[in-house]
């Protein structure tokens, strides 16, 4: 017996905005096609939960409801109710017509208005991007904290068996982001979110790897070991396990490429060669170019702050603390990791990560403000999970899944880590080992060798104290309400990269 679809089509048509949004309706092989009178009022929230929708578009004039398989019932149970005048072609090519117009409208936005705009649609690709696996990134880095606490109370061993397996289930969606993120930054910019998965897949191939972390060196450029070549050319290749930006940069190559690649490859021979060659660039393209111009600057950036933690520790808890994070959020920071890896390495202790230790307790205090404060169930929810996640050291569910999301939340937070950075500096707080953030207290413990005492740790304290006192106080008064989750939502509908082309 056929399925009756008379209830989602009246869903569908209800939070679209009504019949009297809808100037007509066409379908292709899974999705409703409508083109809208104005799409603002269709809540995009509510369509995608449906029992059978998959998800919502916004692209090319049109919005697009996925529906899959049953989308020609869908379509039937829809114009039944609109009304066949809506299926007329007459009445979508007039409106297809009104929605090119409309594009070609001359762009009035000052210079200003578009670099906002530009990065607004940046950022929101990126937290896009990441949404669908921030709950799975919160669960893993809470896993992550309590295999750390039992080491911490010798619980276990990062040598036993247990520990290892633990640490696997904790840390895969972490090493496996570029994959992750390319299927998911697909689905955004247009390209093949297959396609991209693989070439997510090819960034952290375990050999590709193993070159990236080695020792294995060919010549220098620019001051970056050149560590391997491409058909006789000699790149730095770099470890992006753990990466995101480079994938999503990937994506918005590969939806081009694509384009011109379908241009010049027959027909009959895109399905095999469009792959293999988009797989070839995008790879190549990222390893050539996007790799290694994110290494110099993140190179460039760990000279300047390890020369401003040199002559002055306060004041780069201060500027360390306030930006940190931003630096996370393009991949920036990996240079900076082997700096406290070295400090510790040779000198046993590193003030540097210290300050980084409050930039995490920061972004758990900044989405722990949201999370009381919001009356949104769904953000009280992703909130505390990303809190947790947080205090035990994984800020990314905080900043893609909330406070870059909103915007205010993040500067906030960054405001309070700016304020923790600077007391971490007054009082000379120092780190005996990697692990930061509230579950990393036991790094603050002063080794018997440096002196022992409880000092750095109850200085530790006053400036965890501090940082949550100021992000949490700064995020609840001026950081977040419950308005920016749909402003938000409006940011997403705007023109995205690769969006037209």
């Amino acid at each position: 017996m056929a399925k009756d679809y008379t209830k989602l089509a009246s869903d569908i048509i209800e939070n679209v905005g009504g019949k009297s949004n809808v100037k007509s309706l066409i379908h292709c092989i899974t999705r409703l096609r409508f083109y809208l009178k104005d799409e603002s009022l269709a809540k995009d929230d509510v369509i995608q939960n449906l029992d059978g929708v998959i998800s919502v578009r916004h692209a090319q004039g049109q919005y697009q409801v996925v529906i899959g398989a049953a989308v020609s019932d869908v379509y039937d149970a829809v114009i039944a109710q609109l009304g066949q005048e809506f299926a007329d072609p007459d009445a979508t090519a007039a409106a297809v017509a009104e929605t090119e117009a409309a594009a070609k409208e001359p762009d009035n936005r000052s210079f200003t208005q578009k670099v906002k705009d530009g990065f607004d649609s940046l950022i929101g690709v990126i937290t896009g991007s990441m949404m669908p696996v921030i709950g799975l990134l919160a669960a893993s880095g809470i896993l992550k904290g309590l295999l750390q606490m039992a080491v911490y109370f010798n619980w276990t061993t990062v040598t036993s068996q247990t520990y290892v397996i633990i640490s696997a289930m904790g840390d895969s969606a972490f090493y496996f982001l570029p994959v992750i993120v390319g299927f998911t930054a697909a689905q955004r910019l247009k390209a093949n979110p297959v396609i991209m998965a693989i070439i997510g897949g090819v960034l952290i191939y375990p050999s590709l790897f193993s070159i990236a972390t080695g020792t294995k060196v060919t010549g220098h450029l620019l001051g970056m070991a050149l560590n391997t070549n491409l058909f006789g050319l000699p790149i730095h290749l770099v470890n992006y396990t753990y990466t995101i930006f480079p994938i999503i940069a990937g994506a918005w190559m590969a939806h081009y490429i694509e384009i011109w690649l379908k241009k010049w490859i027959p027909q009959i021979l895109q399905m095999i060669f469009v792959p293999l060659f988009e797989v070839m660039i995008v790879s190549a393209l990222i390893m050539i170019v996007v790799g290694p111009i994110i290494t110099l600057i993140s190179t460039g950036i760990s000279v300047v702050l390890d020369a401003v933690l040199k002559f002055n520790y306060p004041i780069a808890g201060l500027l360390i603390g306030g930006f940190y994070q931003i630096l996370v959020i393009f991949g920036l920071h990996w240079a900076i990791v082997p700096l406290i890896a070295n400090d510790i390495a040779s000198k046993g202790y590193s003030y540097l990560n210290a300050i980084v230790s409050m930039t995490m307790v920061a972004q758990g205090a900044a989405v722990l403000a949201i999370m009381i404060k919001s009356k949104i169930a769904s953000v009280k929810e992703l909130s505390g999970a990303a809190a947790i996640s947080a205090f035990v050291g994984i800020t990314e569910p905080s900043i893609y899944g909330i406070n870059l999301k909103y915007g205010r939340a993040f500067l906030t937070a960054n405001i309070g880590a700016a304020a923790g950075g600077l007391v971490t500096g007054l009082l000379n707080v120092n780190m005996y080992g990697f692990t930061g953030s509230i579950i990393g207290f036991p790094s603050f413990f002063t080794p018997a060798k440096f002196g022992g005492g409880i000092s750095n740790q109850i200085n530790f304290w006053i400036a965890t104290i501090v940082t949550l006192v100021v992000a949490f106080a700064c995020t609840w008064a001026f950081g977040f309400k419950d308005s920016d989750v749909e402003a938000a939502k409006k940011v997403t509908r705007r023109k995205t990269i690769g969006k037209n082309a």
